[in-house]
Formats: structure tokens, sequence, C-alpha cells
């Protein structure tokens, strides 16, 4: 045995980071092993923005989504500005916004309704049908420096992130959880897992939902002309299109438009980087953002791994913590899920809400 600590995590994408943040301001020295190098882009945490969406009805969600705000908040400023762009999130389509209206503005979220016209006239880059919710209180978390910000607070308390350090193995004992390594083994008290797509893989003997793995490519498009652009849910007729859509702007790059989990399943390891929707995306943009410029693509490649109903996996089975299944719409509760795993991780007797929990 080399090495001894009292709480692990393994993976260091933003669940694990955010876990291992609330893990040192709780006063423990976590170490975080993450088998990529920082920076890098295999798993699901990469890129400049993620959509700070808060258009959510249930209440396990919005309660998740208060304690990341809080989380968020908490972290501060980063290179002078907050890791939340709250420009404001617009929702439309085939979905009940009076409904998603009502619940947040039941927590004291900002919602308003909007008509089509009134939305049109204030976001001249979109084309909108009915009825639009529109929510001051959302808008993008700025990914890859909340990675970045995460790492700097979890060195500054004392934990570690070992980039480059992948575990082949976690052993449950009846003293504690050995993390196999390559060259070594590390006994942890309690281990957090928030390994992404290869969660099934690192815990075989724990029963987890089934966790698919798939390839997404949303896109940035190029803007034809100066305008203010929200982030976006649009939930499509799924007769012209593959899935809702969504999208945020990202200074530098465009508007990032996606369909949501369209992609083909694929092993992590062997990602064919084959983009799909691409023509279908395309005339999205096309007929609903006159705003940008249809033939301007320039995809990204991203893995989701999905629960069959999209419900995240925050529960705690021995010595073994696992955050997984987020499901293409996690990032953004980040902080509220690395509060809740860290909870579990301390507490043998704490509980995710019930939708969250091995079933």
């Amino acid at each position: 045995m080399s090495d001894s600590v009292e709480v692990a995590v393994v993976g260091g994408g933003v669940m694990g980071l955010a876990t291992a943040w609330e893990l040192t301001r709780r006063g423990m020295k976590p170490v975080v092993f993450e088998r990529f190098a920082r920076g890098h882009h295999q798993g699901a945490s990469h890129g400049a923005t993620r959509n700070f969406n808060n258009a959510y009805d249930e209440d396990h969600y919005l309660d998740l989504l208060v304690r990341a705000r809080a989380g968020w908040d908490a972290l501060g400023q980063v290179g002078g500005e907050p890791l939340l762009r709250l420009h404001g999130l617009v929702t439309h389509g085939d979905v009940d916004v009076a409904a998603i209206e009502r619940r947040l503005t039941e927590r004291g979220i900002h919602a308003e309704m909007l008509t089509a016209h009134e939305a049109s006239s204030r976001w001249s880059g979109m084309r909108f049908g009915d009825d639009v919710l529109f929510s001051r209180d959302a808008g993008v978390a700025r990914a890859s420096a909340a990675l970045g910000e995460f790492e700097r607070r979890i060195v500054a308390a004392g934990g570690e992130v070992r980039w480059e350090t992948p575990v082949t193995r976690i052993d449950e004992t009846d003293e504690g959880v050995d993390i196999v390594l390559p060259d070594a083994r590390v006994r942890a008290d309690v281990v957090v897992v928030a390994a992404g797509a290869w969660t099934e893989r690192m815990l075989p003997g724990i029963p987890l939902p089934r966790l698919e793995v798939t390839e997404e490519f949303p896109a940035h498009f190029r803007p034809a002309a100066d305008s203010v652009w929200p982030s976006f849910n649009h939930y499509v007729d799924p007769g012209r299109y593959p899935a809702t859509v969504y999208g945020m702007p990202t200074p530098g790059e465009g508007v990032k438009v996606g369909f949501h989990r369209v992609g083909d399943v694929v092993d992590p390891d062997a990602r064919p980087h084959a983009v799909t929707h691409a023509q279908a995306l395309a005339d999205y943009v096309g007929e609903w953002m006159p705003g940008l410029d249809p033939a301007s693509a320039e995809p990204i490649s991203c893995t989701y791994t999905s629960t069959y109903d999209s419900a995240f996996v925050l529960d705690r089975s021995g010595r073994i913590v696992v955050g997984a299944g987020f499901s293409g719409h996690g990032f953004k509760f980040a902080p509220g899920v690395g509060a809740t795993l860290a909870d579990l991780a301390l507490d043998p007797s704490a509980l995710a809400a019930e939708p969250f929990r091995l079933r």
C-alpha cells in the first residue's frame, strides 16, 4: 500500500472537481484521480460554455438548482467576471411554459411570459411562434473557467488533483476502498466515483441503471449581424426535427445550437467523431434563427451519459458514492451535485432526493 487518504474522488470532470471542492469546504483534503490530462476533450466537461437552464418544474431539480446557484455564487469571480453569465433564457415551443413559470415564481426565481411578438422584438436574431417564457436568472456557465477555479481552490485547501493517473479498478474491503493504479494502490475510507462515460466499467458490482453513452454534435454558428442573444430551449415539433433544441452565445465562437440527446451510441474509448444530424441542424437554424448563418456550422463533439429517464444517479453503496447519468443536462447543477455527493461521502445515512437514488 503506497498511500492512504480519507476521501478519494475518481474522475476530474466538473462533477468530480465540484465534489472535491465541496469536501474541502468541510475541512477535508480529498485526492482526485483523473485518467486524462488537464484540459482534455475526451469526456463531457470541456468547452467554454454550458447552458445555465433553469426551466424545470420538478421539485428535485429545482431544489438542486437552488443549491447549485448558491455554490456558483460562492465561487465568485474568475478573471474579473462571474462564472455565471446571467444574460437570460427563453423557453418556447411544445412545452407547458405557464407551468414552469409558476414553479419558478414560487421559488423566487424570475420568470415572465412574453408574446411571440414581444420576444421577437427583444431578440431579433430568433423567431418565435407562440408564447415565450423568459427568465433573467439564467444564461451560461463558463465551463472551462469553472474547471480551473475548482482545481485552484481544491489545491489551495490542501487537496490534490492527480492528472494522467488512470484508475484500473476499485476494490471495496472491510477496512476501506482500494483504488488500484497501474503501479500502486491507494487506500481510502470512502471513494466518490464521478467517471462519466466510464462509470459502468469502473463499478461493475454496483446495480446501476443502464448508462447509454452517445456522441453528440452541437455546433457554433456565426451571427449574421450584431444582435443580443439569450440562452434558449425550443421544444420543436418532433415530426419536423429530431429533438428539442438548446443553445447559448459563446463569445468569440458564435452561438452554440444543438439537438438534445440524438447522437449515436458509442464506445467512449473509440468515438468515431462522425458528425450526425448536421443538415437537420442547419435547416433548423435557417428556419428559426434568422440572425445566424446556417452555412457556418462548426461542429463540436461531446458525450452524453444518459439514464433511460434522464434522471441523475446520486447515491451511496457501502463505501462507494456514485454520481452518474447526467444525461446532457448536468453541468449547471455541478456545485449542487458536488454538495450532495459530499453529503453522501461524509454521512452514510444521508440520502439524495428519491428520483436520484439507486433503485
